[in-house]
């Protein structure tokens, strides 16, 4: 939730700051980025941001990605990126979207 804005673009740019600088805090901005969320419109589909604003204070979706490294499955990696984020941006709801499954690099060839 951002305060004191009078803007949605304004709102999203707080709010990604502030996830920024919560994550760097933690030393965990090397590793998860951090982007404005998008929804669809329920009538066409066409694509918006994640942001709901009244009052001067809005309500900002923010879609964040990581990179999980040895996660023994699908729901280990879950559990991880909710630890390692969860832990920097306290009180704030994550849901997780997607988990996409990389190959291992062998390097050691």
């Amino acid at each position: 939730m951002v305060r004191d804005v009078e803007q949605t673009d304004d709102a999203i740019g707080v709010a990604v700051s502030e996830a920024g600088k919560r994550l760097n805090e933690m030393n965990k901005q090397q590793y998860v980025d951090v982007e404005p969320g998008v929804t669809g419109c329920p009538a066409c589909g066409e694509p918006f941001d994640a942001a709901f604003l009244a009052a001067n204070t809005a309500l900002v979706g923010l879609l964040l990605e990581i990179e999980i490294f040895n996660a023994d499955g699908e729901n280990h990696a879950e559990r991880i990126a909710k630890s390692e984020v969860g832990g920097a941006l306290r009180d704030v709801p994550l849901e997780v979207i997607e988990i996409i499954e990389t190959e291992a690099d062998d390097e050691d060839e």
